[in-house]
């Protein structure tokens, strides 16, 4: 299976390629953001555009910026190539594009792809099904490294999608609270709170705090290591083969 890279020269794009090799499977090449100095990792074909890159995989694995990622996806679908996108910070409109070109070609789209991470979330589902919002206020803390340019991350906002769901609503129904700062008033009942923590070089840690009047209960994940994203990543690669046009997520890949 050839897989490509966009983004190739990154540092999630070197990991990627590591992973693709340890894998098993073919590097196809990668790309870079054009006017980048950045050099892929020796041995990686650079290829000249994202076109390119699809042309020449079987799947395409993107990890870039959120504005990059309808265009890809829109390839992905106008070529029918299987494609698996983990960058963050996409809009709902940006959401809403790529779930329109799944409907033309397989695709894995995750704010976190990390095994643990996407068990963290069908726990924070179940638990929150179980502790409803008149009594359960759900906090959602998350910290990450200096450069992040997003909050709150990809993942704090999937793990608030999850609190929702398992009260049977939405984010935006529930409604969110963050970056509190002054006379704020007191907390809305059922609201989903987020603060997002900035500073040195943190791969990712996440928290999802219910607080009652009698009890709290934590719910923590801790990534130490990017390298369980690019694992994540090149297992849905492999696990798109053969497979119809659709949105899928990790855990259809976990078997969840």
């Amino acid at each position: 299976m050839r897989i490509g890279i966009a983004g190739v020269a990154g540092r999630m794009g070197r990991l990627l390629a590591e992973e693709v090799v340890a894998a098993g499977a073919t590097l196809a090449g990668g790309t870079v953001r054009p006017g980048s100095d950045k050099a892929p990792p020796p041995g990686v074909a650079l290829l000249p555009d994202a076109a390119t890159l699809f042309e020449a995989s079987d799947v395409v694995i993107d990890f870039t910026h959120a504005e990059e990622a309808v265009p890809h996806a829109v390839l992905a679908a106008r070529l029918g190539r299987p494609f698996v996108l983990g960058s963050s910070g996409l809009s709902a409109a940006q959401e809403r594009a790529v779930a329109e070109a799944a409907a033309q070609a397989p695709m894995v789209y995750a704010a976190n792809f990390a095994p643990g991470v996407n068990l963290v979330l069908a726990l924070a589902e179940r638990m929150a099904a179980a502790l409803p919002g008149a009594q359960y206020d759900a906090e959602i803390v998350e910290m990450h490294h200096r450069q992040k340019v997003d909050a709150p991350s990809g993942t704090a906002l999937a793990m608030g999608r999850a609190v929702a769901k398992g009260r049977g609503t939405t984010l935006e129904e529930a409604g969110t609270e963050s970056g509190r700062d002054g006379h704020t008033g007191a907390r809305a009942t059922g609201a989903i709170g987020f603060a997002a923590l900035r500073g040195g070089q943190v791969v990712g840690e996440h928290t999802l705090l219910f607080a009652s009047a009698t009890e709290h209960i934590a719910l923590t994940h801790r990534s130490f290591d990017r390298r369980a994203y690019a694992t994540g990543a090149v297992r849905a690669a492999l696990w798109l083969r053969g497979r119809v046009p659709a949105l899928y997520g990790m855990k259809d890949v976990l078997g969840m």
